[in-house]
C-alpha cells in the first residue's frame, strides 16, 4: 500500500504557485512573443489567444527596462519599479481565465510619472524630499486604470515638481532621449515618454500644465493630448497649478491613446472642474477614432507660431500639411489678435504653485515635509528648479493680480474660438515647440505650451515625422471646448495614410533576454606601400561607432568613409564623405562617432566605402567597401 502525505489547503497553494511559475517561466523561455511596438490591441489578442500572459508580458518589460533604462543607452527614464507587478500580472491573468477579460486594458503594463499619488510606492515628485512619501490616498485615474484591468508597472521619472521641460531631477537625475542619448526627451513627463518610446510599457501617464504631455510626446515620436480641462480629474496628482493642470496619456498610436482616455475620463466629485462630465454623455474616443474624414477639413496655421520655428523643424511639419492637403484638407493662415499678451497676462503657475503643493502636503498627510518652505530652507531639490522653486516661496500672492489672470483666461479662450467660429476653421496648427531637442545641461527654449493651458482647449501633439538627423517633431492640433475626440480622429485618420511612428534605434528588440551586443569589423587595406589596420565597433544600443586605426607603412593625407551612392542613390549625402578616420601626420588613432541616421543605415545595408588618399594614390583616393557585418 501507499501512503501519501496528507497536503493541508496552504501546503497545495504553495505547491501549485510554484508549479504555475516553473511553468510559466518555462513558456517564457521558449516563446517568441516581443513586446517591442506592440499596441494594446495586439496585446490583447495575444492575451486572448494564450500566445503569452500578463505574467509574461511583466516579465518582458522589465527585461527591457533592465537592459536599457540604467544599462546600455542608460536612459534613466524611470524612479522605481513596482513589486507587486508580478503578483498583480498573476491574479489578472487568473481573472481571466475564470471570468474573462474586464476590458481593452485588461492585464496591460503601464507606466504613470511619479507625481500621481499611489498607496503602494511613494509619490516624489522626482524630489529627494519626497523620496518615501506614501500618500493616504490614491489619485483618481490610477483608481480608474486599476479599475480597467491595467498593471502599474513602475513610476517615470519627471522634471521636478514638473516644474520645467528638460526631464531632470534630484531624485531620478537626468532622463535622455532615446532617439538621440545626448538630448533632452523633453518634459516635465520625459521620463513617461522616454519609457514608452523605448517599449518599457504598452502605454504611460503623465501631466500637462504648460506643455508636459505635448512636448515629450513631439520629442519622443509618440502622441499625447493635452485634454480640455476638466474632462478627467487631477485629484492626487502632486499640483503645479490646479487650475492649469491636466493629466492623462501619452501612447505610440492614436489607438492606444484612445483605450486609456477612455478608462480615465468622467466625472470625479473629488476634483470640481469635472463637473462638466456629469451632464455630458462620455466622449467615446475609441469608438470616435473613424469619426473624422479629412477630406475638407479647415486646418489654420498660427503663422506666428511658424515664424519662430527651427527650419528644419518647420521643412517636416511643411511636408506634414502637403500630405494633409493630399488627402483633401484645406490649409489656410491665421493670427489671433493680441494672442502674446493675453498668453502673457493668463498665466497661473506663479499664483497657485506654493498654496497648491502645501494644500496638496498637508491634505495627502506628508508629515516629514509639510511645506514648500521646508524644502527651500533645507535645499531639498535639484539646481535645475532652485529658481522657480525660491521665487514661488519667496512670493506673495497678489489677489488682485490672481483675479485678473483669470479673466485674461477668459478673453484668450473667446479670442481663440472666435476665430475658429468666424473662419470656420476645425484645427488651428502650430509647432509643438518651436525649437529642437536641446543636449542635456542646456535649456529648453522655444515652448508654445500656453496656448492651449492658459485657455483651457484641447491640444493634441502629433508625430510629423523626422528631421535629417533623426530627431523626431511634433505638429500640434488646437481645437474648440470638448473636441478633444475629434482632435484624435484627426490623427488617427493622418497616420492611418502616412505612418510616422519609427522605434528608435537605441533600445532593440533583446536577444535572448539580452540586449545586443557591439559587432565588430576588423580588416586590413594595402596600396601602393600605404598598409592600413582597421577595427571598427558598431554599438546600435549606444548608438556609437567607435574605430581603430594604425598605418604601419607608407605615409598618407587621410582615410575616410563615405556611403556608396551605387546606381541608384538613397540620400543627398551619398558619395560624400561622412567620416574623417585619420587625417595628416597622423599614424594610430582611436575615436569615436555617434552615428547619423544615414550612416547607421548605409552601415547596416553594407553601403560604407574606406577612401584613402597619399601623394602617390589617384586624386580620387584608393577605394575599399567595407566586409559585411557579421
Amino acid at each position: 500500500m501507499v501512503i501519501y502525505p496528507s497536503i493541508t489547503k496552504t501546503s497545495y497553494t504553495i505547491l501549485f504557485l510554484l508549479v504555475n511559475t516553473l511553468w510559466i517561466n518555462l513558456s517564457s523561455a521558449q516563446s517568441p512573443f516581443d513586446v517591442v511596438e506592440k499596441s494594446i490591441v495586439q496585446l490583447q489578442q495575444a492575451l486572448a489567444s494564450g500566445e503569452t500572459t500578463s505574467f509574461e508580458l511583466v516579465e518582458l518589460y522589465l527585461a527591457r527596462i533592465q537592459a536599457y533604462d540604467k544599462q546600455g543607452p542608460r536612459l534613466n527614464s524611470l524612479i522605481r519599479q513596482n513589486r507587486g507587478a508580478m503578483q498583480r500580472a498573476r491574479d489578472l491573468d487568473a481573472e481571466r481565465a475564470a471570468s474573462g477579460a474586464r476590458g481593452l486594458l485588461h492585464g496591460i503594463p503601464v507606466i504613470i510619472k511619479d507625481n500621481y499619488n499611489t498607496d503602494d510606492m511613494p509619490t516624489s515628485g522626482g524630489s529627494v524630499a519626497l523620496a518615501g512619501f506614501v500618500p493616504n490616498a490614491t489619485a483618481t485615474q490610477v483608481v480608474k486604470l486599476r479599475n480597467a484591468g491595467a498593471i502599474i508597472l513602475a513610476k517615470s521619472n519627471l522634471h521636478e515638481y514638473a516644474y520645467g521641460i528638460t526631464t531632470i531631477s534630484s531624485l531620478g537625475g537626468q532622463t535622455r532621449n532615446p532617439y538621440d542619448l545626448r538630448r533632452v526627451p523633453g518634459g516635465s513627463s520625459g521620463g513617461t515618454a522616454a519609457a514608452v518610446a523605448a517599449s518599457f510599457a504598452a502605454v504611460g501617464m503623465g501631466s500637462d500644465t504648460c506643455g508636459s504631455i505635448r512636448i515629450p510626446s513631439a520629442f519622443n515620436n509618440l502622441i499625447g493630448l493635452r485634454p480640455s480641462k476638466g474632462l478627467s480629474s487631477i485629484y492626487g496628482i502632486m499640483p503645479l497649478s490646479h487650475t492649469q493642470d491636466v493629466a492623462g496619456p501619452l501612447a505610440r498610436s492614436a489607438v492606444d491613446l484612445a483605450i486609456v482616455l477612455d478608462a480615465v475620463a468622467g466625472f470625479d466629485s473629488a476634483d470640481a472642474a469635472t463637473s462638466l462630465m456629469q451632464n455630458n454623455q462620455p466622449l467615446e474616443f475609441y469608438a470616435q477614432l473613424e469619426s473624422m474624414s479629412l477630406d475638407g477639413l479647415r486646418i489654420a496655421k498660427l503663422s506666428s507660431y511658424f515664424d519662430a520655428a527651427d527650419s528644419a523643424m518647420i521643412a517636416v511639419i511643411e511636408q506634414a500639411l502637403q500630405r494633409f492637403e493630399q488627402l483633401g484638407a484645406e490649409i489656410i493662415e491665421v493670427d489671433i489678435a493680441g494672442l502674446s499678451s493675453l498668453i502673457a497676462r493668463s498665466g497661473l503657475i506663479g499664483h497657485e504653485f506654493k498654496t497648491d503643493l502645501n494644500q496638496y502636503l498637508a491634505h495627502f498627510g506628508s508629515t516629514e515635509i509639510q511645506d514648500l518652505a521646508t524644502i527651500v530652507d533645507k535645499g531639498l531639490y535639484h539646481g535645475a528648479v532652485r529658481g522657480a522653486l525660491v521665487r514661488s516661496q519667496a512670493g506673495v500672492v497678489n489677489q488682485e493680480s490672481y483675479a485678473a489672470a483669470l479673466l485674461v483666461r477668459e478673453e484668450l479662450r473667446q479670442a481663440i474660438e472666435a476665430v475658429l467660429e468666424e473662419q470656420q476653421i476645425d484645427v488651428i496648427v502650430y509647432p509643438s515647440i518651436a525649437q529642437l531637442q536641446s543636449f542635456t545641461g542646456e535649456s529648453q527654449p522655444g515652448n508654445n505650451c500656453s496656448i492651449s493651458a492658459n485657455s483651457g482647449l484641447p491640444a493634441l501633439a502629433m508625430p510629423a515625422g523626422f528631421t535629417g538627423s533623426g530627431l523626431p517633431v511634433g505638429l500640434e492640433l488646437l481645437g474648440g471646448f470638448l473636441d478633444d475626440a475629434k482632435l484624435l480622429s484627426i490623427a488617427h485618420q493622418f497616420a492611418q495614410q502616412f505612418p510616422t511612428r519609427q522605434a528608435p534605434s537605441t533600445t532593440p528588440a533583446l536577444v535572448n533576454g539580452l540586449a545586443p551586443v557591439p559587432q565588430l569589423l576588423e580588416f586590413d587595406s594595402s596600396a601602393s606601400n600605404v598598409d592600413l589596420h582597421y577595427r571598427f565597433s558598431i554599438d546600435v544600443v549606444s548608438n556609437n561607432f567607435s574605430y581603430e586605426l594604425d598605418l604601419s607603412g607608407g605615409e598618407i593625407y587621410a582615410a575616410t568613409l563615405s556611403i556608396d551612392a551605387g546606381s541608384d542613390a538613397i540620400s543627398e549625402r551619398d558619395g560624400a564623405i561622412v567620416l574623417n578616420l585619420i587625417g595628416p601626420q597622423t599614424r594610430s588613432v582611436r575615436k569615436q562617432f555617434f552615428m547619423t541616421p544615414d550612416f547607421r543605415q548605409a552601415l547596416l545595408d553594407n553601403r560604407l566605402t574606406v577612401k584613402v588618399f597619399a601623394s602617390h594614390l589617384p586624386a580620387s583616393g584608393h577605394v575599399q567597401s567595407l566586409p559585411s557585418l557579421p
